[in-house]
């Protein structure tokens, strides 16, 4: 590991913080554990009574979860993507019994600044990008067999990348002469494909994180994990969620809404909104990272948090 949890800085901590409305005594779930960033944060606004349990898919995460399991007793990490919270809160018998679930999607720095991960296109390794090694297929074996039209698609929808076809007919013709097995020749070769350059951005930056997301299947993860979170939360809980770029977000916003609107009846139906049964109030607006935060981190100028409340 290239970088320890102390050198991690938690995004939108303070925001998180708030939104959770932490009670002392309260039961809470941190689904994206990490380098314990926020969940250090979260224990120590809890009393001997409160308890946090974390996840993670990530052994080296997990592996630091254990340390501070080991050190408070109020601490407990489970081994397992976040799509699999429910199952792991049915076991630990807290069904209807979490105060807050905090969800911070995507990628975290320090997988991003080791380069044996394969995540970021400014390392040289091994292109592996997934987020638990242990499961799954690399980036590398899936780009070494995939037809160039799924490449194409994938680039296009999850990378929102407008040079996808041309990319994607690169990387089939490369690999057919040279494997691409590192982070540094897919960069490259990402590079020569792409005719034009947008300001400030590396032209392999949407290709990394479209072929990370469709490797980790991100989408439908966090599609799952918010359903289950709403399921297990005690009525009045908070579920804060933190996303980084616009396809995570539209999922959560896009969610939150419909919970908060309730069934989905024609507009002259006679009934009140309280008779639609919605499941979650809104909290406020969607919250960004300040200058001062910026100034700090400024991986988290494209970070989105929103909290919503149960209600039923």
């Amino acid at each position: 590991m290239t970088e320890s949890h102390s050198q991690h800085l938690p995004v939108l901590l303070d925001e998180t913080l708030a939104a959770l409305s932490l009670k002392a005594d309260g039961h809470y779930l941190d689904a994206t554990f990490g380098r314990g960033g926020h969940s250090r944060a979260i224990l120590a606004q809890l009393s001997d009574k409160g308890r946090l349990l974390g996840l993670d898919q990530d052994p080296q995460a997990v592996a630091i979860g254990r340390q501070l399991a080991a050190e408070d007793p109020r601490f407990a990490i489970e081994h397992c993507a976040f799509s699999e919270l429910a199952k792991t809160v049915h076991a630990r018998l807290w069904q209807n019994n979490i105060d807050g679930i905090l969800m911070d999607i995507g990628v975290s720095s320090p997988q991003l600044d080791d380069a044996e991960r394969g995540f970021s296109f400014l390392r040289d390794g091994p292109l592996d990008m997934r987020m638990n090694p242990e499961s799954g297929i690399s980036a590398a074996e899936w780009l070494a067999t995939a037809e160039m039209q799924d490449i194409a698609h994938v680039l296009k929808t999850l990378g929102e990348e407008r040079y996808g076809k041309r990319i994607a007919r690169a990387i089939v013709e490369t690999r057919d002469e040279n494997p691409i097995t590192t982070t540094k020749q897919l960069a490259d070769l990402v590079d020569k494909a792409s005719p034009s350059r947008e300001k400030h951005k590396h032209p392999a930056t949407r290709t990394f994180q479209a072929i990370r997301i469709y490797i980790n299947n991100e989408l439908d993860e966090l599609k799952a994990a918010l359903e289950q979170a709403l399921d297990v939360l005690a009525v009045g809980g908070r579920l804060v969620v933190i996303s980084f770029h616009s396809l995570e977000d539209r999922i959560v916003k896009r969610y939150f809404r419909d919970q908060a609107r309730g069934d989905d009846l024609p507009s002259h139906f006679p009934v009140t909104v309280d008779q639609l049964n919605p499941r979650l109030k809104l909290i406020g607006k969607a919250i960004k990272a300040g200058d001062k935060e910026l100034a700090a981190n400024p991986r988290a100028r494209s970070a989105v948090l929103r909290v919503a409340e149960k209600l039923a």
